[in-house]
């Protein structure tokens, strides 16, 4: 499964066109996020790219879980939300 990192700083109708273009090639993909920041990119992101899979007939799920990483010795805790069309 494809992992997409989204940052604060990610521009989401970028990472909207690269959900859109990967969901075409497979039916599930996960984007991960660390912060309020980035998840809120992330969802808007998710947001716009439902509406370039919309017109193919197929909708997009969003399944959030909780995924505890190890940086520089520390835990910290990400966001995962996995994409899936149905």
């Amino acid at each position: 499964m494809e992992i997409i990192k989204v940052s604060s700083t990610s521009v989401p109708n970028h990472v909207a066109g690269a959900i859109a273009s990967l969901m075409r090639e497979q039916d599930k993909l996960m984007i991960q996020t660390i912060g309020a920041a980035a998840l809120n990119q992330a969802i808007k992101s998710i947001a716009i790219a439902r509406g370039y899979i919309i017109p193919t007939g197929k909708e997009l799920i969003c399944i959030p879980s909780f995924h505890d990483l190890m940086v520089d010795d520390k835990r910290i805790t990400a966001l995962r939300l996995v994409i899936e069309l149905r």
